[in-house]
């Protein structure tokens, strides 16, 4: 499992520096070919790990309750993004991987309620979770690198 939590760290790093150096009016612009913006999509990816990881495990998140309901799936960006979020997510994306390998080192995650996701992919214990997120996040990844392009 080390190699997927490497490259979840490494996309979130990717992700972070995306979320560090672009402008919030850009984050929050939504193209005519699009139905999401930057910012919806960087929360929806750390809300997403959160809730296949810990929601399905039983056990309790470790980010915030507004951001599960402003970013889970089903949701689509409301325009906003204030300077507190942005700073919540920021300090988040790093820190839920760190303390989701800390908790799959220490066997926490010992039950999982089986899941299946939209992309019909049933997922039946963490390490499904967690390899099926390293999918998940990376095709927002490319969602994201097409609306950059359109910036």
């Amino acid at each position: 499992m080390n190699k997927i939590f490497d490259i979840t760290l490494k996309s979130r790093q990717r992700l972070l520096k995306i979320l560090v150096d672009t402008p919030t009016v850009d984050l929050l612009k939504i193209p005519e070919s699009h139905n999401n913006n930057i910012w919806w999509n960087i929360a929806h990816v750390l809300v997403t790990e959160q809730l296949l990881v810990y929601k399905f495990s039983g056990l309790d998140l470790n980010i915030p309750a507004n951001l599960i309901a402003k970013f889970m799936k089903g949701t689509a960006p409301d325009g906003t993004a204030t300077d507190e979020e942005i700073q919540e997510v920021k300090n988040l994306l790093i820190s839920t991987v760190e303390k989701t390998k800390a908790d799959y080192e220490k066997g926490i995650f010992e039950n999982y309620n089986a899941y299946t996701t939209s992309a019909n992919v049933t997922l039946e214990n963490v390490e499904d979770a967690l390899t099926f997120n390293v999918l998940h996040e990376g095709l927002h990844i490319g969602a994201i690198i097409s609306l950059q392009k359109l910036l």
